[in-house]
């Protein structure tokens, strides 16, 4: 008994000591605790110039201004074969064939509508070798858009619908665009219309290489994207990227992905290259492409090291093409270009941008560092053709386009088929006919409702055609047809 009580007095002492040290040393403990966790305050993340709760991010403004100037853009494709036959034992017994329906491939990307009177910007990607291109608006309207020019070497495109006092984004300034700058962009991923995603402006004057390289055809890629880290998915191509004024800086375009979905990072052409090429659509249907007539490379520690060059700013001439532009300015190999204009460029991207901006024939002041010495020469641009001549677009080639020969129908066979005027298809090749699905031997009747009676008719009316083609007619059993194609 004795024991137990001792062992009790004790553990009551230890408890009473334990109970004082807490007492004496708890509120120190506390005190330091709270003054460790006010020593750096938690902070709203708020918009520029905004310094008080009140102002926290909030992006509804800019979101109304441009979500109903986003639209859906939805595009049908040629079918890659012929049409096929079924068998009907009662219409094939008296010569008649019924077409097997396929239904022609369909995709959807976004738009953004520049001007109150229709027009329409948008990814060459996404409108290109479409034969019916289809605009929806955001309060459902639907419409046929006509396409008015497009540029690969940007991957930028024009459209225009028949419409008025339509909702439209104002140009922003690229320029001005800050790396951290909060922006949103608004498209139809997925095909879900009128989406809006936030994010901020990660790197600027980014080089891809998503865009092909074909000097043979004269297409020399101008990539110098936008990189944000707004969700883009499948079907923003196309879409506004938005300031938080609500002025469109960019037109999304592309994602960095393995999964074909977002994973982190998407990217969107300047607004000011895109300015550029609209105005240039508008004007001569083709975007007007100057060079400086250089090859270059970014300067680095490695190079300027080995060249001797003080500075690592700029792009340095690795070569000038005789007789280029920047050959006849007095611009040499082993210069480095540090300013287009008043724009300063320190890579490859950002140089070919600001070159992008200007027309064949415009003068720039180019700066230059030669022997660590600052030089301003004035450089009068070129087209791809080494003038400075404006590049307007080609006439099509009507015969090779379609990849058909023609020969006259005769009277009989035009009696008999109850027609008064019609061209047959003699012989087809690989063209628009053929990808159609149109036979040998069809009669066509009518191009965009305009009757058919030579081939002056039909290069007349497709010559300088943009966007859809219906062509109507008949074969020699009697059976009539419609076929539709975009030119």
């Amino acid at each position: 008994m004795k024991k137990i009580l001792g062992v009790f007095a004790i553990a009551s002492i230890g408890g009473i000591t334990a109970l004082g040290l807490n007492h004496l040393l708890g509120s120190k403990t506390d005190g330091q605790i709270s003054q460790i966790a006010y020593q750096t305050p938690v902070k709203y993340v708020s918009l520029p110039g905004g310094n008080s709760p009140e102002l926290a991010v909030d992006f509804t403004t800019a979101a109304a201004a441009s979500v109903h100037s986003v639209v859906n853009v939805r595009t049908t494709y040629p079918l890659e074969t012929q049409n096929q036959y079924l068998y009907d034992p009662f219409r094939d017994f008296f010569g008649q064939h019924t077409p097997r329906q396929q239904e022609a491939p369909m995709a959807t990307g976004s738009g953004v509508i520049i001007s109150q009177d229709g027009y329409i910007v948008t990814n060459n990607h996404v409108v290109d070798g479409a034969d019916k291109v289809e605009i929806t608006l955001n309060d459902k309207r639907s419409y046929i858009a006509e396409v008015i020019g497009k540029d690969p070497a940007t991957d930028l495109a024009l459209l225009k619908i028949k419409e008025n006092d339509l909702p439209f984004i104002s140009y922003g300034n690229s320029d001005e665009v800050k790396v951290g700058e909060w922006v949103l962009a608004v498209g139809n991923p997925f095909n879900l219309t009128s989406t809006v995603t936030a994010g901020i402006i990660s790197a600027k004057g980014r080089n891809i290489n998503l865009l092909e390289n074909d000097p043979s055809r004269g297409q020399f890629p101008v990539e110098s994207y936008l990189q944000t880290d707004a969700a883009v998915n499948p079907g923003n191509s196309g879409g506004a990227l938005v300031n938080a004024k609500g002025e469109l800086v960019g037109i999304n375009s592309a994602i960095a992905s393995t999964t074909g979905s977002y994973t982190g990072y998407s990217f969107a052409i300047p607004v000011n290259i895109a300015r550029k090429i609209v105005a240039d659509l508008l004007e001569f249907g083709e975007a007007q492409r100057a060079f400086i007539g250089l090859s270059i490379q970014d300067l680095d520690g490695k190079l300027a090291k080995e060249k001797s060059i003080s500075e690592i700013k700029g792009v340095y001439i690795k070569g000038v093409v005789e007789g280029g532009a920047g050959a006849e300015a007095g611009i040499k190999e082993g210069d480095v270009i540090t300013k287009i204009g008043e724009t300063v460029v320190n890579n490859t991207p950002e140089l070919l941008e600001q070159i992008s901006r200007y027309r064949p024939g415009n003068k720039v002041d180019v700066t230059i560092n030669r022997n660590n010495q600052e030089k301003i020469l004035p450089v009068v641009l070129k087209n791809k053709d080494g003038n400075t001549d404006a590049v307007t677009k080609p006439k099509i080639e009507v015969v090779s386009t379609l990849g058909a020969s023609f020969e006259s129908v005769s009277a009989d066979e035009m009696k008999k088929l109850n027609i008064e005027n019609g061209l047959k298809v003699s012989k087809l090749t690989a063209g628009k006919l053929l990808s159609a699905g149109i036979k040998e031997g069809f009669i066509i009747t009518n191009v965009d409702k305009k009757k058919i009676a030579s081939f002056d008719d039909i290069k007349n009316t497709l010559e300088n055609k943009k966007g859809g083609v219906l062509i109507e007619g008949v074969y020699p059993n009697g059976m009539r047809a419609y076929y539709g194609f975009g030119m």
